[in-house]
C-alpha cells in the first residue's frame, strides 16, 4: 500500500473539514469484523456498492489509524494512497455509474482525535467496545464515506470470543459459533449515515420491554440496581408510545438501550439504538430527561437528519424539546415551566451563538439545545396546538429517511401553518441576541391558572 498526500475530498462539509466525497454516494455497506477484545485487535473487510455522482478522477474514503491490506474495485486490485485518514483510489468516476470497493484491513482501533470535537469513534472499554461516532468517529472502524448526508443500507457481521454479546445499528438475523469465536449478524435495511453506524460490545443481558408496537430492549450490565433502572428505564415503551402519539409511528423495526457497565461522560444516539453509562441507571430527572433525549433522536436526527452539521440544532433542539414534553405527560415540570428556566440561564450566557450556523466549535455547545428547544417553544405558541402537532407530523412523515436544511424547515413551517413566521424563526435562528421569553397568549394563562 503506497503513501501520500491525500487531497482534500471534494464537497467536504466545513464543520467536519476532510470528510466525505461529495462526488459519489455510498448504496451499500457490507462489513465483515474479528475482533478481539483481550488485545483490542481488528481484522476486516468491508465492501461499499457505490454510485458516482460527478465526474471525478479518485475516490476518496475515510478511515483513521488501521493498516490497509488490499484493495478492489470491481473485482480489481487497485492502487491507493492511505494518509492522513483519507484513503485516496485511482479510479475514475462517472456520473450513475455504480461500482463497488472492497478494502481489507487490520489494526487497533481507536478513536479519531479532533482538536475541535474531540475524539470519538471505536473506544475500548473496561471489557468491551464502545462506539459512538457523532460527528467524525466512524471511520475509526470502516472505510467509509463520513458524510451525513450520505445513507445507505447496511450489512454488520461481528466475530468476538464467547460470552460477549454484540449489538450494532440494525436487526440481529442470527449468531454461530466456530471454534473459539461466535459471529453476530445485523442487517440495517433503514438507510442510515456513517455516522449512526454503531458496534457495542459487552457482557450484557438482555431484558425485553413489551408495550409497544415495536421491541423495545435494554442490554445491561450484570449487578445493575433494578430499582433504579426501573425508574430510569423502565418507561421507555410508555415513552415510545408517546413519542409516536405525537409525531408519528416509530421510524425503525425496534430500540435498543445499551447500557455499558463504564460511566460515560455524555449518552448517544445511533439508529434503533442508544448507549449509556452505568451513570445514568438513576431515578432523577437529570437521569431521565436523558433517556427521553436519546429516544426522541430516532424522529430528530436518524428518521430525518441533517444535511449540514450546522443544521445540529434541528436534532438538539427538538430532542431538548421532548424532554420538556415528557416531563409534563409524567407529571413533573411543564414545558413552560422548563422553558422560563431556561431563559433565564440563557440570558446570562454570553449572546453571541448564531442558532442556524453556531459554527464547528459550538455545534454541541449546550446553547445549542436549549436555544433550540425555545425555538420549537416559540413555534408551538405562535401557530397553536393543532396546527403544531399538525407541522411536525408533516414534517416527520415527508421527510422520513431524508436529509434536511434549517430552510426547509423554516418553508415548511410556514406553508403547513398557513402563517408567516419569517419575524420568528429570523429573531431564533439568525440573531444572537436573546429574544423576548416565549409564553403563552394571556388568555390561556388565565384560563389554566
Amino acid at each position: 500500500m503506497s503513501s501520500g498526500s491525500a487531497a482534500k475530498q471534494p464537497g467536504s462539509d466545513p464543520y467536519l473539514s476532510g470528510h466525505g466525497d461529495s462526488a459519489y454516494e455510498v448504496l451499500h455497506y457490507d462489513l465483515d469484523l474479528a475482533y478481539k477484545v483481550e488485545t483490542n485487535r481488528l481484522d476486516a473487510e468491508a465492501v461499499l456498492t457505490c454510485r458516482g455522482l460527478a465526474a471525478a478522477n479518485a475516490v476518496h474514503l475515510d478511515l483513521h489509524g488501521l493498516q490497509v491490506r488490499k484493495v478492489f474495485v470491481d473485482g480489481r486490485a487497485t492502487k491507493a494512497a492511505h494518509d492522513g485518514g483519507t484513503l485516496t483510489l485511482k479510479h475514475s468516476v462517472a456520473p450513475d455509474e455504480e461500482f463497488e470497493v472492497r478494502v481489507r484491513y487490520a489494526g487497533k482501533p481507536r478513536p479519531v482525535p479532533s482538536r475541535v470535537h474531540g475524539s470519538t469513534g471505536w473506544e475500548e472499554l473496561t471489557d468491551g467496545v464502545i462506539v459512538a461516532a457523532q460527528p467524525h468517529g466512524a471511520p475509526s472502524w470502516f472505510p467509509c464515506n463520513d458524510r451525513p448526508d450520505d445513507k445507505a443500507t447496511y450489512t454488520v457481521q461481528v466475530a468476538v470470543p464467547p460470552g460477549y454479546h454484540v449489538a450494532v445499528a440494525g436487526e440481529l438475523e442470527g449468531t454461530r459459533r466456530s471454534g473459539a469465536t461466535i459471529t453476530w449478524r445485523y442487517r440495517q435495511d433503514s438507510p442510515m449515515p456513517t455516522y449512526l453506524a454503531t458496534v457495542q460490545i459487552g457482557r450484557y443481558t438482555q431484558i425485553e420491554q413489551p408495550g409497544t408496537a415495536v421491541p423495545v430492549r435494554s442490554l445491561v450490565p450484570a449487578g445493575l440496581d433494578q430499582e433504579a433502572f426501573e425508574a430510569s428505564f423502565g418507561r421507555q415503551p410508555e415513552m415510545l408510545a408517546f413519542f409516536a402519539e405525537r409525531f408519528g409511528p416509530y421510524p425503525f423495526a425496534s430500540y435498543t438501550a445499551v447500557i455499558t457497565d463504564d460511566e460515560l461522560e455524555i449518552p448517544l444516539e445511533s439508529q434503533g439504538l442508544s448507549t449509556f453509562g452505568r451513570n445514568h441507571v438513576d431515578a432523577s430527572w437529570d437521569a431521565v430527561r436523558l433517556v427521553a433525549h436519546e429516544l426522541s433522536h430516532q424522529w430528530f436526527g436518524n428518521a430525518v437528519t441533517l444535511r449540514r452539521w450546522q443544521d445540529i440544532w434541528l436534532h438538539e433542539g427538538f430532542a431538548c424539546y421532548c424532554e420538556w414534553l415528557w416531563s409534563e405527560h409524567a407529571g413533573e415540570a411543564t414545558v413552560q415551566e422548563h422553558a422560563d428556566h431556561h431563559h433565564e440561564r440563557l440570558s446570562d450566557l454570553p449572546q453571541d451563538l448564531l442558532l442556524a450556523d453556531p459554527g464547528p466549535r459550538d455545534m454541541f455547545d449546550d446553547r445549542v439545545y436549549k436555544r433550540g428547544a425555545l425555538t420549537v417553544h416559540a413555534l408551538r405558541l405562535r401557530v397553536g396546538e393543532e396546527r403544531f402537532e399538525h407541522l411536525v407530523r408533516s414534517w416527520i412523515t415527508e421527510r422520513l429517511g431524508a436529509n434536511v436544511t434549517t430552510e426547509e424547515f423554516i418553508e415548511h413551517a410556514g406553508r403547513v401553518a398557513g402563517l408567516d413566521l419569517s419575524d420568528l424563526f429570523e429573531a431564533w435562528l439568525y440573531r444572537t441576541e436573546l429574544p423576548p421569553r416565549p409564553e403563552p397568549p394571556a388568555t390561556i394563562t388565565q384560563a389554566t391558572r
